[in-house]
């Protein structure tokens, strides 16, 4: 497999962008890159995905659903040859972590 260049990395990680996008917490209308719960999307010239992301709490009913969704979401870009999830903590999320649509949405002004 070739490597991919630094044009090819970037158009890979908007994709993988695109795709985390399209998962929302079930309790709240917005996705979870909006929300701010996606922390680091790396991608490796080989097309390997790191993604650190965390929770709204530890105790967020999703915690069993998100992440392996976020993985299988990431694995079908084209391009992708692996995914990881990392579930991470710190720093803790709160929601100045929101992007501004995120909090036109939910009203939070």
């Amino acid at each position: 497999m070739t490597e991919l260049n630094s044009f090819e990395l970037l158009v890979l990680k908007d994709a993988v962008t695109e795709a985390i996008k399209t998962c929302y917490d079930p309790e709240i209308p917005v996705n979870i890159y909006e929300l701010g719960l996606i922390y680091t999307v790396d991608v490796t010239p080989a097309g390997a995905v790191t993604v650190n992301m965390t929770l709204t709490s530890p105790a967020c009913p999703a915690a069993q659903s998100l992440p392996p969704e976020v993985k299988e979401k990431i694995e079908a870009v084209k391009g992708v040859t692996s995914a990881a999830v990392n579930v991470v903590w710190e720093p803790r999320w709160e929601t100045s972590m929101m992007s501004e649509e995120a909090k036109l949405t939910l009203n939070m002004y």
